[in-house]
């Protein structure tokens, strides 16, 4: 008997699982047992188990056809007599005035009775001569094992081993990694962390768990954020007709992780997932305050103010408008700061937003000034 918990966090088996492959099951399940070996000696590890079920006893009774047949005793009547005593048979129905339904009577062997085989054997059957045959007279006891499940994942069979992470450090990847340099070292036995192993028939150990999850939705989150980076670069591009000047609004987009980080740090919180989505929103909203600075500075060269002197005048004029947007947003995400799963895209906006957005002021106007002032009159043409 085991108690067990269903975890609040992502859909997987436990937050630690390691994947034992091999040529044979039998092979499979020694492995196993000394992974769950270490799992049990390595700190911060609890909860540790293994899908490897405990050969459980099962006793097969077989009648003997020949006493069976001297006594007059069918084998159906034996295997009735086992099925009702056992499993329980509806012997007659009590019929009750406020009761729509006849209620069954139901006859079977207690559950101390059913464990004790003496018990079992002591039962008797009627014979077709009208005599009282005991079991133990007409059966053999024969003592086997139960047959065991035995789990597949993609066609192989596979062992799993599981735990989880307990302590100050709640992230199970410590934990991963920590057993995953005791497993190399002590057993020497191969480890894949993001493919299957590509020869299933030779002993290894694939993670799964939490580890699986966290780097699926971090990769593609990074997709996704490095085709959203290049969309808004061509979209610079068309709108400025340069590929440097994208360059240059886009560079403090990196300035957002000066925030974030800290920020995490700061309030107790891991970087989880949400804190991606809010890290790749500000990419956006970082760049927005970038083209306000630069399309300022091209406006007033362009009326013919002096390039320096526009760019001065791009961080104090744009200032007010850049502090209140982001302010705005900040304010959007302190409703959401509290909340379990969202509390990493409120601290990556908060943060992010504070900090991004004071170097914006310093960092745009610098930058565009370091690397056009050479080009004014390109600016005059291009915006004329």
């Amino acid at each position: 008997a085991k108690i067990v918990e269903i975890p609040p966090g992502p859909p997987v088996l436990s937050p630690l699982v390691a994947e034992i492959y091999g040529l044979d099951y039998d092979g499979q399940i020694r492995v196993a047992r000394e992974v769950r070996g270490i799992f049990e000696t390595t700190p911060d590890i609890v909860d540790v188990d293994d899908s490897v079920e405990h050969p459980s006893r099962k006793l097969v009774l077989m009648v003997d056809r020949t006493k069976a047949s001297r006594l007059g005793v069918p084998q159906s009547t034996v295997a009735q007599a086992l099925a009702t005593l056992l499993d329980g048979e509806d012997m007659s129905y009590l019929h009750c005035a406020n009761v729509k339904y006849p209620v069954p009577i139901r006859v079977e062997f207690s559950e101390a009775d059913k464990a004790d085989l003496e018990q079992v054997l002591s039962l008797r059957v009627l014979a077709l001569s009208g005599a009282m045959v005991p079991l133990s007279e007409i059966v053999e006891v024969h003592e086997s094992t139960r047959e065991h499940s035995i789990y597949h994942k993609d066609l192989l069979p596979v062992v799993y081993v599981t735990a989880d992470m307990a302590g100050d450090t709640d992230s199970p990847l410590y934990g991963m990694f920590e057993i995953s340099e005791r497993v190399e070292n002590e057993l020497g036995l191969e480890q894949w962390f993001i493919q299957p192993p590509p020869n299933p028939y030779d002993y290894s150990l694939k993670w799964d768990g939490e580890w699986q999850v966290t780097y699926e939705t971090f990769r593609d989150m990074g997709i996704a954020y490095g085709v959203g980076l290049i969309l808004i670069y061509l979209l610079v591009v068309a709108q400025f007709r340069s590929y440097l000047v994208p360059l240059v609004i886009m560079a403090p987009i990196p300035l957002t992780i000066i925030g974030i980080l800290p920020g995490h740090a700061l309030m107790g919180a891991q970087f989880t997932a949400t804190s991606m989505i809010g890290m790749i929103a500000l990419a956006g909203i970082i760049v927005r305050n970038s083209i306000l600075l630069v399309d300022f500075i091209n406006q007033q060269v362009r009326e013919g103010s002096d390039f320096a002197a526009a760019v001065i005048n791009s961080a104090v004029v744009r200032a007010k408008p850049i502090a209140l947007t982001a302010a705005a947003a900040m304010a959007g995400a302190l409703f959401i700061l509290d909340d379990p799963i969202f509390s990493g895209l409120a601290i990556s906006l908060l943060f992010g937003l504070l900090v991004s957005t004071l170097l914006t002021l310093v960092v745009i106007p610098v930058v565009y000034y370091g690397v056009m002032r050479n080009r004014v009159e390109w600016i005059r043409t291009a915006t004329g």
